[in-house]
């Protein structure tokens, strides 16, 4: 039987929003003489009163710390020795103006505990967990929805489907919607409508020093353009509108393959057909492959597991699956389904392995417009090899996604700060083992020759690293974009929205 448990969290990354505060004059007799050893009861005795009836505040020995602090990235996790869980959006702004401003305590806002990169390791202090505002307000007008900051993938998708809509949501079920959002956001519906943070029309953002903003194409505008594409450089969102649509295709028709090696330079000469160099059909909206062990079928050669998903009908769908019917897979299964069971389907539901949280996971991504398909023949090699001589590290994957991106690619690149929109394929790998600081480096070395073998099968583009899947070892202009103009338009904000750098915990610009 085929095991999942080394899928990636498709459309991730996942914090909210990220900052450390900074000193700050005593305003109203709440700072504390020191802040060295605070404890969970000390907070709770003076942020407490302060925060709406039901919030809470606890630490490591209460029951609720391990889900509240459970991260599913371990390595490099932030450090938390307090949890403030709040229940109004307007908590968020009293724990920062009220308390930890005021009081030299850093701060990390989270809803799903999926961010990835190594910055996060900077972190020790105070954790905002959003994940009690889960609201989804449908505006009169039916075009858009208000979405709070703890709101996630699959309950949006089902939220939205009960009263006859789709959006732009993430592709796995249990990551949050925001933290996406914040750094671009791909997913199924994107070539219909685009990323998520080009569906997003408002974000109610609390800024570095505390105060709250509308943010949208007529208030901060300079600061609207910053938040899509590089978003938790600049403040936690508590909620944002967001645009929405009727359904359109009410069933989805989804095909699951396993192919062995010795049809890899084959599956990818028809998957470079398909996807076209980037005009992947619409109604072919996602199609994403596998690397990975399956011991049913061999201990020593990874499957290469493939799954596509229409926007409609199997008889639609047969023209572009043909193809790799004709390659004599080993095994296939499919099926219709609503669209909020397509993660389930394709391995990325909220119930799936993909969102299983406590492991290290070495991440290294890369984007490209069509597969090299020498190059996807040495990163299957490689795996092999690894796994032979580190068998702990058998729950690893090389994870490669391709949505299509004709609305993605309808939208100026220059209205947001997301940079990549040429990039039509999303590959990465994703080592994942029990948390064993001996097979760090060997890890790292691994995702890092994998980008090697994409970027230099590129050899006319330079690497690009989508931010959300970034491990913070990329640079800068991989992450937000070679224009020079684009980091030095994003640093003059920095330095005006956030000139002492609370927001700096995940690829932080500066």
């Amino acid at each position: 039987m085929l095991q999942l448990s080394n899928l990636w969290s498709f459309g991730l990354a996942t914090v909210v929003s990220l900052a450390a505060a900074a000193p700050t004059n005593c305003l109203d007799g709440l700072c504390l003489k020191t802040r060295a050893n605070i404890s969970p009861l000390q907070v709770s005795q003076e942020l407490g009163p302060l925060l709406s009836n039901a919030s809470s505040i606890f630490g490591p020995s209460d029951s609720r710390w391990a889900n509240a602090t459970a991260r599913y990235q371990q390595y490099s996790a932030p450090k938390f020795t307090v949890a403030v869980q709040v229940a109004r959006e307007s908590d968020v702004s009293v724990i920062k103006i009220k308390y930890a401003n005021r009081n030299s305590l850093p701060f990390y806002a989270v809803n799903r505990g999926h961010g990835l990169p190594i910055s996060q390791a900077k972190f020790s202090g105070l954790e905002i967990d959003m994940q009690l505002l889960t609201g989804i307000t449908i505006q009169s007008h039916g075009k858009s929805a208000l979405f709070q900051g703890g709101t996630y993938d699959q309950q949006v998708m089902d939220t939205l489907w009960e009263e006859g809509y789709v959006g732009t949501t993430g592709s796995c079920g249990c990551v949050g919607m925001l933290g996406p959002a914040l750094g671009g956001g791909h997913g199924r519906q994107q070539g219909f409508h685009g990323l998520i943070s080009d569906n997003i029309l408002k974000l109610n953002v609390v800024l570095a020093d505390g105060t709250t903003a509308t943010v949208s194409n007529t208030s901060h505008t300079d600061l609207f353009w910053a938040m899509r594409g590089a978003g938790h450089n600049f403040g936690v969102v508590t909620s944002f509108e967001m645009s929405i649509y009727p359904i359109q295709a009410h069933s989805w028709y989804y095909k699951n393959y396993v192919f062995t090696q010795d049809k890899l330079e084959d599956l990818f000469e028809q998957l470079n057909l398909l996807q076209g160099n980037g005009t992947q059909p619409v109604k072919m909206a996602a199609q994403y492959g596998i690397y990975m062990m399956d011991p049913t079928v061999s201990a020593t050669e990874a499957i290469i597991w493939w799954s596509f998903g229409y926007a409609g009908s199997q008889s639609e769908a047969q023209q572009y699956l043909t193809p790799f019917d004709n390659l004599n897979p080993l095994s296939s299964t499919d099926g219709n389904v609503p669209f909020p069971e397509v993660p389930n389907v394709q391995g990325t539901g909220i119930n799936n392995a993909t969102c299983e949280k406590g492991l290290e996971r070495m991440v290294g991504p890369a984007g490209l417009q069509v597969y090299n398909v020498t190059a996807q023949r040495q990163i299957y090699d490689l795996f092999n090899k690894n796994i032979k001589s580190y068998p702990e590290l058998t729950a690893s994957a090389v994870v490669m996604e391709s949505y299509s991106v004709e609305a993605v690619r309808n939208v100026d690149s220059d209205s947001s700060a997301y940079p990549l929109r040429d990039d039509y394929l999303l590959v990465q790998t994703t080592i994942s083992y029990s948390p064993n600081s001996t097979l760090d480096n060997i890890a790292i070395d691994w995702v890092t020759d994998n980008q090697k073998f994409w970027n230099e099968g590129q050899p006319t583009r330079k690497p690009t690293a989508y931010v959300n899947y970034a491990s913070g070892r990329e640079s800068l202009e991989a992450m937000y974009g070679y224009e020079p103009w684009r980091l030095e338009k994003l640093r003059k904000l920095k330095a005006k929205y956030d000139p002492e750098g609370r927001f700096s915990y995940y690829n932080p610009i500066v």
